[in-house]
Order: C-alpha cells, then sequence, then structure tokens
C-alpha cells in the first residue's frame, strides 16, 4: 500500500467522521448516512490495498 494511499484513505475516513458528527450536532439524517458511507468507502479502499499488498509478498 503506498503512502499516498494510505493518506487518501485516512481523509476520505476523517472526512466521512467529520460529516458524520455534523449531521448528528445538525439532527441532518442525510448528512449523517453520507459521512457513514464516505467511511466505509475508505475502509473498503484500505482493505482492497492490504489484500494488494498480501498478492505482491
Amino acid at each position: 500500500m503506498g503512502l499516498d494511499d494510505k493518506i487518501k484513505n485516512a481523509a476520505q475516513d476523517l472526512q466521512g467522521k467529520a460529516k458524520e458528527a455534523t449531521g448528528k450536532a445538525t439532527d441532518n439524517e442525510r448528512l449523517e448516512a453520507e459521512g457513514r458511507t464516505d467511511q466505509a468507502g475508505a475502509d473498503l479502499k484500505q482493505a482492497g490495498e492490504k489484500a494488494k499488498d498480501a498478492f505482491k509478498n
């Protein structure tokens, strides 16, 4: 997993957490769900990168 990819995935995860927290604070269910979706996407990307690394070794 390249450092660049790790940084992008971490940024997407943090952005998702911020959206989810903002959605909860403002009682905006759509924004909250969007934040959870962003976090799930970042998790999937990380899993894919880890799988690629496993096959390289």
